[in-house]
């Protein structure tokens, strides 16, 4: 009968033995596992089994904090060159060598507006049809940097329970407080005459955005 040995020792010329499948066997098999086993699973599958080196991919979040130095070199002496920083103690430390450049940065506006349609006849009409652009008006500069969200509420409280808050004169003359709004410009308003009673009226209007010429001050720090 096939048998495994569970413990010698050769001083003493002792040796224990069992059969193969007797409990003593199934526990030194189930301790050998134990042993072996869990730390090569745990090693491959923290991607630890024999690495040297590893490496992975990440997309870095950047963002500009508008800082420059600048130096221009303009010959071989220690002291020939011009330079300019958005930090002033540098600047004031150039004396002479200093040039104040003209920069260029966009700024990012957000705003929520309007284009307000409005026409009269006497004729009954079965269709007003509307095409004009939608321009921007500015009645201050804009930022010549950063985000400016300060329009960027809705000109209709709609959680409001007040009649007021929907009166549509109310609502334009909260709009036009504003120091930058839209026009809906060049409208070129089309009265369709003649309409049954069983058939809707119809309000077609297209809105073009142009590209807008945008005023900003200039700045230089």
């Amino acid at each position: 009968m096939a048998a495994v040995e569970l413990f010698s020792h050769p001083a003493l010329h002792t040796r224990y033995r069992a059969g193969l499948c007797s409990a003593a066997a199934l526990a030194l098999l189930l301790v050998t596992l134990l042993t072996y086993v869990p730390p090569l699973l745990v090693a491959y599958r923290s991607h630890g089994f024999w690495l040297k080196q590893s490496s992975y991919l990440e997309q870095p979040t950047v963002r500009f904090r508008y800082e420059l130095l600048l130096v221009a070199t303009t010959g071989p002496s220690p002291g020939s060159f011009l330079a300019w920083s958005t930090f002033p103690a540098f600047n004031r430390l150039q004396g002479e060598r200093l040039r104040v450049p003209l920069l260029s940065r966009m700024s990012t506006f957000v705003m929520q507006s309007m284009a307000f349609l409005q026409y009269f006849s006497p004729v009954p009409g079965s269709q007003l049809y509307m095409n004009g652009d939608l321009k921007l008006k500015q009645r201050q500069l804009l930022n010549y940097y950063g985000l400016d969200t300060r329009y960027n509420v809705s000109l209709v409280n709609g959680t409001s329970p007040f009649a007021s808050d929907y009166d549509l004169t109310n609502i334009v003359a909260a709009y036009w407080d504003r120091n930058v709004t839209t026009v809906f410009s060049d409208p070129t308003p089309l009265w369709m005459a003649g309409r049954a009673t069983d058939t809707p009226f119809i309000i077609n209007a297209t809105i073009h955005y142009p590209v807008e010429v945008i005023l900003y001050p200039l700045k230089t720090a």
